[in-house]
């Protein structure tokens, strides 16, 4: 039986996490109001007092310093002196200019077109409908098109979150027995670039919607690629090209139903020669939940709430995948960039 300072403890130690998890959105709009204000660029190399931060963003002082200290406790700077602060290696990664930035990704991500529909989770619990549509009066990924901006945001987001996985996925798997690879949904080409730069050998589709590829011209271009990958604009739930031996999907099946994903899956499986394979690169659901699953279990509530998709244990990339007439022969976690696993599979 327990002793009554190890419950005490223990009652201690649930609040403390209680607390914290009600206090997470406050958190993420402060990451919010640092991106747009810039603070981290505005400190620089630092250190810089607050009122110098003010000056530059055009702000009043203290509420300045508020938000830097603020951003001190979330470990995102240090205050070196009473109102004096430099950026942490964390809080650099809010700027722009950073190579491993997430900026846009704190952008979009803390964005009303996404938190909005968050408020009406319990309603998405309760019936199994996307909140998204509802708040809107649209699909997720139409509200974006009307938007520009949030789309530029959106995309922006989308290679942040995808660089992590770009320097895994070309070593993670032996590309060199193929001639030609398709990344399907591939946005501005974070993941084929790197996938191609890897292995010289490769030719590359890249495939998306024509908003999905509006940077992606310049993606290849930066990595001298335009000779070796074409862009394809097209919609998957229609077709997919033809003429690779590899077929690639990151961070697709998630945004959709398993029947959409079926479908995705199916239209590759058409056009996959003999010996062909698809790749798919997504978090894959433990059969039990441990503590460090958090961010994924969190995704699969944001794609519920903002899109009618869903994170997938094994078992259910394999049903989605059998309903397409591909087999799943491995899953493979990816250590480096955890939470994603490389899921193969082959016609069936």
């Amino acid at each position: 039986m327990m002793n009554t300072e190890a419950r005490a403890a223990q009652t201690a130690a649930g609040r403390e996490l209680v607390v914290r998890l009600a206090f997470g959105s406050m958190a993420a709009h402060t990451l919010r109001a640092a991106v747009r204000l810039e603070v981290v660029e505005l400190i620089g190399d630092g250190p810089r007092t607050a009122a110098e931060a003010a000056v530059a963003a055009g702000t009043a002082h203290q509420p300045m310093t508020r938000l830097l200290r603020t951003l001190t406790a979330l470990g995102l700077l240090t205050e070196d002196a009473p109102d004096t602060f430099s950026v942490t290696p964390a809080g650099a990664l809010l700027a722009p200019g950073h190579p491993d930035s997430l900026a846009s990704f704190v952008r979009m991500f803390t964005d009303p077109a996404i938190v909005r529909a968050w408020e009406h989770l319990e309603t998405s619990v309760r019936t199994g409908d996307t909140a998204f549509d509802s708040v809107f009066g649209t699909d997720f990924f139409s509200h974006l098109a009307r938007h520009p901006e949030l789309s530029t945001d959106f995309n922006a987001a989308m290679s942040q979150a995808t660089s992590e996985t770009a320097a895994v996925v070309p070593r993670a798997f032996d590309f060199s027995r193929f001639t030609s690879v398709t990344d399907i949904g591939g946005g501005n080409g974070t993941l084929l670039a790197a996938v191609l730069e890897a292995h010289p050998g490769l030719a590359g589709v890249l495939f998306d919607t024509a908003d999905g590829l509006a940077e992606a011209a310049k993606t290849l271009a930066r990595h001298g690629l335009e000779d070796r990958c074409s862009l394809n604009a097209g919609d998957f739930f229609q077709s997919v090209p033809q003429g690779s031996d590899v077929y690639l999907l990151k961070s697709v099946l998630h945004d959709w139903t398993d029947a959409q994903a079926a479908t995705i899956l199916r239209h590759c499986r058409q056009v996959l020669p003999p010996g062909g394979v698809v790749l798919i690169v997504e978090p894959v659901l433990p059969e039990v939940v441990g503590a460090e699953d958090e961010g994924t279990y969190l995704s699969d509530l944001n794609m519920m709430v903002n899109v009618g998709g869903r994170e997938r244990t094994r078992a259910d990339f394999e049903e989605v995948c059998r309903r397409a007439a591909l087999r799943v022969t491995s899953v493979t976690p990816l250590a480096d960039a955890a939470p994603y696993s490389l899921i193969e599979a082959v016609a069936d």
